[in-house]
Formats: C-alpha cells, structure tokens, sequence
C-alpha cells in the first residue's frame, strides 16, 4: 500500500453545501439559517454569554471566594522503583540528586516518595513526604526514609 494508493471510505467524502442555489439544492430560501432575526443576517456575531439583553448568567452569579492556586505547594512525585535507575554510586538520594538524573524538575524542591515498585540497594532517601509502604519498602532493603 503507498500513500497515493489510499481511498476514503464510502460515505466519508460529502459534497459541498452549496447554500442559496434555490429549493431544489435544498438549502434554497433561508440558507440554512433558520428564519428571521438577528443570526439570520449577514455579519452577525453574537458574543459568548450574550443572552439577548437579559442580564447574563456570568454576571448575576457573586465573584467572590478563595482560590488556592496562588498559595498551593507543588510536591514532586517519584515511585520508590524509579530508584533503581540511579547510578550504581549513589547512595543517598535528595531532590538535588533526584534532579540531577532526571527524574524530578530543577526547581521542584518538595519530594513525596511512594511505594511502586521494588528496591533492591541501600539508600539514604531524604524527602519531605513518604508513604508508609514506600518507608518500609526502603527500610527493608536495609536504607533510611529521613523526613526532611
């Protein structure tokens, strides 16, 4: 199969709508625009929210409260099992280390360790947060979760 080869499927290619041709192109009389008024002009653009002139739902509704996302603190994630693609010589592991090899962003300084996946080497993990099976995970392969 080359590409100059392919075909639409049957039904996927319609023809043009040809509006105003008169009713036997049937989209004669009002083009497809519904009857009269204001959208059935040419130029007509009705802005999003207008409702006609009655006061609009955007603003009858009160603009007030709290929004937390000026003041949320970004936790970076990381599985215990992506541990295992350090370097062999790593042995403790912080959000430096962790940016260094890729696996967190630069600036992400606030780590939360889970307990995907398995590990096998010792390691000195220092993060803010760890979940408990991500602790006893590292704990059990004879490491140290330091919550710092």
């Amino acid at each position: 199969m080359k590409l100059h080869e392919l075909k639409n499927v049957a039904g996927a290619v319609h023809r043009k709508k040809r509006v105003g041709c008169g009713e036997g192109g049937g989209h004669g009389k009002t083009s497809g625009r519904g009857g009269k008024g204001q959208t059935a002009r040419s130029g007509s653009s009705i802005r999003p929210g207008f409702e006609g002139g009655q006061m609009p739902l955007y603003r009858k509704l009160p603009h007030r409260g709290f929004n937390n996302y000026n003041h949320r603190t970004e936790i970076a994630v990381l599985n215990v099992g992506d541990l295992a693609s350090l370097d062999a010589k790593v042995t403790e592991v912080n959000a430096a280390v962790l940016a260094a090899s890729g696996l967190i962003r630069g600036g992400e300084q606030t780590v939360k360790i889970l307990g995907d996946g398995e590990v096998s080497r010792a390691f000195q993990v220092t993060a803010a947060k760890f979940s408990e099976s991500a602790k006893a995970k590292i704990e059990k392969a004879g490491g140290q979760a330091i919550v710092g």
